[in-house]
């Protein structure tokens, strides 16, 4: 009998999400093709945590032990009073993860990462500057067609295209994704500025409206990343814009003299990003089509773990598509969603109150989780979704 052929698989968007799903596939033997709206990958400017979760997800792609040499691994995460500087809480890390959770907790500057995952897929997978305009599903393939008048198909198209994602509006209407009231500063500067100033390798600064986080982006601790989050009115739907050292210093005064000291040394582009979310979505999948990561879960990123819901999400996927027999994507996707509902909202819902690792606290369920390993939810006919989560108000 002859084995069916793996199906192709399109994915728009070229994030941390679609490239890793994009390297998982590939190493599962199917042919892929990323389509990427951007004219070329660019190192923006902002820190990314990376949890053991994700980790265990990116070492099963060639970047895996190149990002743990690169990458600083923090002794510790520390929770300090905003204006006292008292310890709230310390949780142990580089001594611990492995043993504790199967894989070490990172940070990194994101643009190191994301040019490193560019890498793990294929040449000539990434298709750059192709903004998706439309999509046209048959019975047994998905037309993409892009703005600079080209098209392309595939079997199976993944929507891995953020916040603001096409593929979501066509699959489930227009809809703006939510503005959480929440904006953050983000700055990156040398940490020879430090001078005599001794700082954590992963510290959070906490007051009852607002935040100040500062850790180092590279295992040689030559990079040092400001970020806040404020309550703040936004104007329209735009996702970013400028700010300056002297707004940080408004919107801090009253922190501890440590953190002014930060904000002093913060000279350079200072920037404001909007923290936008979107309620848990009624389906992520349409016929051949199906999403992943922000573009149906969206969260703020008080738990550090946007990224990772993402790349679990992507492992799940894989998992699923092999699981299933190829010609049967709808019935992979189901059993994807089901398996990954509860977890993505609760994340998405601890992250919105923004208390995580504030206070002593064990994070294994979320830090100790194994995409690879967690049990495959089966939809049912009379649920078709599986599991089902609250939902929870914005």
């Amino acid at each position: 009998m002859t084995k069916s052929p793996k199906p192709r698989i399109g994915i728009v968007g070229a994030g941390l999400g679609g490239l890793t799903a994009g390297a998982l596939l590939q190493g599962a033997g199917y042919h892929v093709d990323i389509y990427e709206q951007t004219p070329s990958i660019v190192r923006l400017g902002a820190g990314i945590h990376l949890g053991p979760n994700c980790i265990k997800v990116l070492n099963r792609t060639s970047i895996g032990r190149k990002l743990i040499d690169f990458a600083i691994q923090p002794s510790a995460w520390v929770s300090r009073m905003w204006d006292t500087g008292e310890i709230l809480a310390s949780l142990p890390l580089k001594e611990v993860s492995e043993a504790r959770y199967g894989a070490p907790y990172l940070t990194v500057h994101r643009g190191d990462m994301h040019a490193m995952l560019t890498t793990a897929v294929k040449p000539g997978t990434i298709h750059f500057g192709k903004r998706l305009v439309d999509l046209n599903p048959d019975a047994s393939s998905v037309t993409m067609k892009f703005e600079d008048g080209s098209s392309a198909r595939a079997d199976i198209v993944i929507g891995a295209d953020g916040v603001r994602s096409y593929v979501r509006d066509w699959m489930l209407g227009p809809e703006q994704p939510i503005y959480s009231g929440y904006i953050g500063h983000r700055i990156t500067f040398p940490a020879d500025r430090l001078g005599d100033l001794e700082i954590d390798d992963l510290t959070k600064w906490w007051a009852p409206d607002r935040h100040l986080i500062v850790y180092f982006l590279t295992h040689r601790r030559d990079e040092v990343y400001l970020v806040t989050g404020a309550l703040e009115e936004w104007p329209g739907d735009i996702t970013w814009t400028h700010s300056s050292q002297d707004e940080l210093r408004e919107v801090f005064k009253a922190f501890h003299p440590t953190c002014q000291r930060l904000i002093d040394l913060a000279t350079g582009d200072v920037t404001k990003w909007a923290f936008f979310e979107r309620l848990p979505q009624p389906t992520w999948m349409k016929g051949r089509i199906v999403l992943l990561g922000d573009a149906c879960h969206p969260m703020k990123p008080h738990m550090g773990q946007g990224a990772a819901m993402a790349i679990e999400d992507a492992a799940m996927l894989v998992r699923c598509l092999e699981y299933c027999h190829p010609d049967d994507a709808e019935q992979a996707f189901a059993i994807y969603r089901a398996s990954r509902i509860d977890r993505v909202t609760h994340v998405q819902e601890v992250s919105r109150h923004n208390t995580w690792l504030r206070d002593p606290s064990d994070p294994t369920w979320v830090f100790g989780y194994d995409v690879f390993t967690e049990p495959l939810v089966m939809p049912s006919a009379k649920n078709p979704a599986g599991r089902q989560a609250s939902q929870p108000s914005l």
